[in-house]
């Protein structure tokens, strides 16, 4: 059988090298949590999404 990777494996190894990113989408999202709404965080969201398709 092959190696495979498990998927949360991935997650895992993404959210780890996105640090950054993700400190910063919900440092972006804190700000304003009690009136969240789509899009408020759009810039950090594409940001931290870049990073993870890498």
């Amino acid at each position: 059988m092959p190696n495979r990777t498990r998927p949360i494996e991935k997650v895992a190894k993404a959210t780890a090298k996105c640090s950054t990113e993700a400190a910063a989408y919900g440092k972006c999202v804190l700000a304003d949590y009690d009136s969240v709404h789509k899009d408020m965080c759009v810039k950090e969201f594409m940001r931290l999404k870049d990073c993870f398709v890498e």
